[in-house]
């Protein structure tokens, strides 16, 4: 066997890799899901493709992300970026990541800009653009290819780095957000629990430091459930500034209501952090992860601790109606629309109250004006619920 570390640890991270498309890493999310809840999964993406044009605003399909130029609250600048026009609220975006390096892959210097933004989603580096649907969950629009290139990127990025994370930067993401109208944004780092991992939250931090960017981004951080050391970790992020915890049940391969996932917001209690989760299933994820995030793995935890902030990304994903009734319940939770399509946003704002729904974009996946056109578009002639939308909802989860 090699003594050198890097062959070394590549050929653990390949292990790794193997194992968890594999499902052998965890516990194995999808045996505790039901046959009713596999079909509902299937059911929703039958029938929001089938609803998709039908609903109150009517079709909503664009050429690429340049197509959203054809909406009133857009344009093109003379580099052909889409940039915000008009009298729209500075906005506060709920959930952004900058390059991540899971596992073995080299950290990514966040620090660096580059020409272009390559993103997951990435409509309009394609000749022709894909066509955006603003009126379906937003990776229905992803082609097979673009489906293919994801799965390999995100191999390549546990041993190698991702291609597309090195472009997931601070100056990349401060200058959308500049185009886009957006004030502040939210970076949420994850721990994903792997061998030999980097401090994903700590080189977060560090990077918005030097770059003198904590005006503009609020950092969260990120701690694994199963790390003995979390409530260390955690009271050491709050100290150097993180306002808040990122936990993702799938990538993470925990139950939001297991012990020691009640340990984090017992921790997050006692220092004020609000906590945002993926929520759902997103229909994209390898299967065996889906049973984690499943919404009714939410309530004992979300109830156990009523002073902590919730907030359910992806308002539940492709499971937005199960996650809907805990939202309306709860008073301290809320629903963040990124990947939503309008229809069901303006479901949320209409049933949640416009107080309940929070402005996110999961940026770099997607760009920040497409889950913003949809709040536009959502709430035309109603500027209150706009203005609580896109910034006054947020300012309350991450007053202090």
């Amino acid at each position: 066997m090699t003594n050198d570390p890097v062959l070394t640890r590549r050929g653990l991270l390949a292990a790794t890799a193997a194992g968890l498309a594999a499902g052998a890493v965890g516990c194995g999310g999808d045996r505790d899901t039901t046959e009713s809840e596999r079909a509902a999964l299937e059911r929703q993406r039958e029938e929001e493709a089938a609803r998709s044009g039908r609903g109150p605003f009517g079709a909503l399909r664009f050429e690429g992300y340049r197509g959203l130029a054809k909406l009133p609250w857009f344009e093109l600048d003379a580099a052909g970026r889409l940039r915000v026009r008009g009298d729209v609220p500075r906005a506060i975006d709920l959930h952004c990541h900058l390059g991540m390096s899971p596992g073995f892959a080299p950290p990514v210097d966040l620090l660096r800009e580059t020409p272009r933004v390559e993103y997951e989603l990435d409509c309009d580096a394609a000749e022709p653009a894909c066509e955006l649907d603003l009126d379906v969950y937003v990776n229905s629009n992803f082609t097979p290819a673009l489906l293919g290139a994801l799965r390999r990127d995100s191999v390549r990025g546990l041993v190698l780095g991702s291609r597309a994370a090195r472009t997931h930067t601070i100056p990349n993401l401060v200058a959308e957000m500049d185009a886009a109208g957006v004030e502040r944004a939210t970076v949420l780092p994850i721990a994903f629990g792997l061998p030999f991992e980097h401090d994903l939250t700590a080189h977060v931090l560090d990077s918005i430091e030097r770059a003198g960017a904590g005006g503009r981004l609020v950092p969260f951080a990120s701690v694994h459930p199963r790390d003995a050391s979390k409530r260390e970790k955690l009271r050491a992020y709050a100290a150097r500034g993180a306002r808040g915890v990122k936990l993702h049940p799938e990538f993470q391969r925990f139950y939001p209501d297991a012990p020691e996932a009640m340990e984090v917001y017992e921790e997050c209690d006692r220092l004020g952090l609000p906590v945002i989760f993926h929520c759902g299933r997103s229909g994209i994820e390898p299967a065996f992860l889906r049973g984690y995030a499943l919404p009714r793995h939410f309530v004992r935890a979300l109830e156990s601790f009523p002073r902590v902030r919730f907030i359910l990304g992806h308002s539940g994903a492709r499971d937005v109606a199960d996650a809907l009734p805990i939202a309306r319940r709860l008073p301290n939770v809320w629903l963040e629309v990124s990947s939503q399509g309008v229809t069901s946003i303006a479901g949320l704002v209409d049933a949640a109250g416009e107080r309940k729904v929070v402005y996110g974009t999961d940026w770099p996946f997607y760009p920040l004006a497409v889950s913003l056109a949809k709040v536009l578009i959502v709430t035309e002639g109603r500027p209150d619920a706009r203005r609580a939308i896109l910034h006054e909802n947020a300012e309350q989860i991450l007053a202090s």
